[in-house]
């Protein structure tokens, strides 16, 4: 199962109308790369792990590109992940988010969830009618970042049979 990744508003959250945020120091002794980026210090380096328990194949969906790799993956404990290349075209305006049709190509074929703060019913639904395995389209609010009900939402839908055929379970 792939899980693909954002960054801005899953790990670091921002938007918050109080502007306080949790701050995570992994002190002068931190992995390379750690301190390379202002922000790093809202990610919970314990996300790294609770990530990696949901036994998913990581892939980064951001468009931080290779940075996550060289600033997030050490601060988080994981290792180098594959990354989602964005294609250089525009995507058309609309209501579909421009990352939708990028995943669905890379997932080929395969179930997927998709971590992000800015899916809407919109990107369900097209998700739904032009991929043909499970994919859950998990929101995240932008202000706190993946909390522990977000990793329980996401846990409990992977626990879930896939119907026979392995038809689509959506959510």
């Amino acid at each position: 199962m792939l899980l693909f990744l954002d960054v801005d508003g899953p790990l670091i959250p921002f938007g918050a109308a109080d502007r306080t945020y949790a701050c995570y120091d992994r002190g002068l002794a931190g992995p390379p790369g750690a301190h390379a980026h202002p922000l790093l210090s809202r990610v919970d380096p314990g996300l790294g792990a609770q990530l990696s328990r949901l036994g998913c194949e990581l892939v980064w969906a951001t468009t931080w590109m290779d940075d996550a790799n060289d600033c997030l993956a050490p601060w988080l404990g994981l290792p180098a992940l594959p990354v989602v290349r964005w294609p250089d075209r525009d995507e058309p305006p609309g209501r579909l988010h421009w990352k939708t049709r990028p995943l669905v190509a890379w997932a080929a074929g395969r179930p997927f969830v998709w971590i992000d703060d800015e899916l809407t019913g919109t990107d369900r639904a097209w998700v739904a009618a032009h991929h043909p395995a499970p994919a859950l389209l998990h929101r995240v609010d932008h202000r706190y970042g993946l909390t522990g009900a977000d990793f329980t939402a996401v846990a409990q839908w992977l626990r879930r049979p896939v119907p026979p055929g392995g038809g689509r379970r959506r959510r």
